[in-house]
């Protein structure tokens, strides 16, 4: 579902710590609905099938993802599914998996069908050889149709620390066309503190590079919250960032859980900077960005006005799925690989998280699938609310009320003065009174509609819609991270 061209959508946002300290829950972060957490062990092979099956029938394109959990090194902060090994050979038996779960998968699917986004994730992508790169592309090519005008979007994470300028040539080679480079932190000693190390000469120098390549977009990831890190140091990365010049930047809130991720018990938890501290670094930051002329798209992502990401919000075409915000909607997702997440017609279905579970099963030419969950008609409803608001900032009720009463033919809601909408979510429209009192929402003329001082909270705004949430007995609930 989308949206009319919005024009109040990139406006700058407004700073309200009040707000801030009040609503900053723990909670999703809405890459899908329902949540992983959600998924069912034992989910059935049939089901893939009859989903792939509905997915061809329907002719949607596709966006294919690729999961390489390999690193050099570990970054303490880390909670990636990830393989950490210096020995590259490591890698081989891994990606002979890979090219076959490619052509189990490819069999299924109408070759016809366009790619119209492709995203390599890890780990670190760049971890195998440029020539397992071209071999893992190529196969791809054997069972889809990829793009060749250079119109889709085909990404690939790297990380800058002693990576080779040449390989960002080969990258452009094999049809990759955006960048998405994690930074975290410039500062020497907390670098040291997360063991995450690339100096400001090797980004400048891929910088350079990339824009000689002619890729389109360029996305900077960083980290606030990290040990050592404090108000002047984090304005000392961000400035030199900003210089940079990425098209993209994610300004991401470090959650410290130990408890889930064995990596982040190697930090000293001592240095980490107070919540207040925390806050001031995250308003400094979207000063910063939005008077060097970013725009804020939502979930700690920023763009240039004239990249895709904001076009796309900005004519209400904008998406949100596992990989984050998407330029190319409307596509069934097919994810490769360990622990990889794939969305297709009406499921979620997700790999294996251990490797070698996931060797295991393709041996034995078996789809390594380790749970899964079929999207009721009320998940699809609430998907669809989420989907739009977290992507732009507003409900326009009457856009749902023809869903709902198809979802709903023998309710008493034809006969109330109630409206659809605000019949079957009053429970969510109650809970966001608050909110509107406080003037983070708006409720005129059945339109919702999320305020500059809102938006930093559409975490927990789209809360209110989370059928799980209040279902879900609270002592098995699973953590998420805090929203801010």
């Amino acid at each position: 579902m989308s949206t009319p061209i919005n024009s109040m959508t990139h406006k700058p946002l407004r700073w309200h710590k009040e707000w801030l300290e009040r609503y900053d829950l723990s909670g999703p972060r809405y890459t899908s609905y329902p949540t992983a957490p959600q998924f069912s062990a034992g989910f059935p092979e049939q089901e893939v099938e009859q989903a792939i099956e509905r997915s061809n029938d329907s002719g949607r394109p596709l966006s294919l993802y690729f999961h390489i959990p390999f690193c050099d090194t570990i970054c303490y902060y880390c909670g990636c599914n990830k393989v950490v090994t210096a020995n590259k050979s490591r890698a081989r038996p891994y990606l002979q998996m890979l090219h076959r779960e490619i052509s189990l998968r490819g069999a299924q699917f109408d070759e016809q069908r366009p790619v119209h986004q492709l995203h390599w994730g890890g780990g670190t992508p760049t971890y195998i050889s440029d020539d397992e790169k071209r071999e893992l592309m190529g196969e791809t090519r054997k069972y889809f149709q990829l793009l060749d005008d250079d119109s889709g979007e085909y990404s690939i994470e790297i990380h800058p620390g002693g990576l080779n300028t040449n390989t960002l040539g080969v990258l452009r080679q094999l049809g990759f066309n955006r960048l998405s480079m994690g930074i975290q932190d410039f500062n020497p000693k907390v670098q040291a503190a997360v063991n995450r190390f690339n100096s400001i000469e090797e980004v400048s120098a891929l910088v350079q590079r990339a824009k000689t390549e002619g890729f389109h977009s360029l996305s900077m990831d960083l980290i606030y919250g990290l040990p050592h890190q404090s108000l002047t140091t984090v304005n000392e990365t961000l400035e030199q960032v900003v210089d940079l010049n990425p098209e993209r930047l994610s300004l991401f809130n470090y959650a410290h859980m130990p408890h889930l991720f064995k990596s982040q018990k190697q930090m000293d938890a001592s240095a980490l900077p107070e919540p207040q501290e925390k806050l001031a670094m995250l308003e400094s930051a979207i000063e910063r960005l939005q008077a060097a002329g970013y725009v804020y798209i939502g979930m700690d992502h920023f763009a240039k006005p004239d990249d895709a990401l904001a076009i796309a919000q900005e004519q209400g075409a904008l998406q949100r799925n596992f990989q984050g915000y998407a330029t190319h909607g409307n596509c069934d997702m097919m994810a490769f690989g360990v622990s990889s997440i794939s969305a297709i017609d009406n499921i979620f279905v997700q790999n294996h998280k251990d490797i070698n579970d996931y060797q295991a099963a393709l041996e034995q030419n078996r789809l390594p699938v380790s749970k899964g969950i079929c999207l009721t008609k009320d998940d699809q409803l609430r998907q669809a609310v989420i989907n739009q608001l977290i992507c732009h900032f507003e409900l326009n009720f009457t856009d749902f009320d023809t869903l709902i009463n198809q979802l709903t033919p023998q309710s008493p809601i034809h006969s109330i003065t109630a409206q659809p909408f605000e019949h079957y979510f009053a429970d969510a429209l109650e809970s966001l009174a608050p909110m509107i009192d406080d003037g983070l929402l708006s409720l005129r003329d059945r339109k919702l509609t999320v305020s500059l001082d809102g938006r930093l909270l559409i975490r927990r705004i789209c809360m209110a819609f989370d059928a799980y949430l209040t279902t879900t007995e609270k002592s098995v609930r699973p953590q998420y991270s805090r929203i801010i």
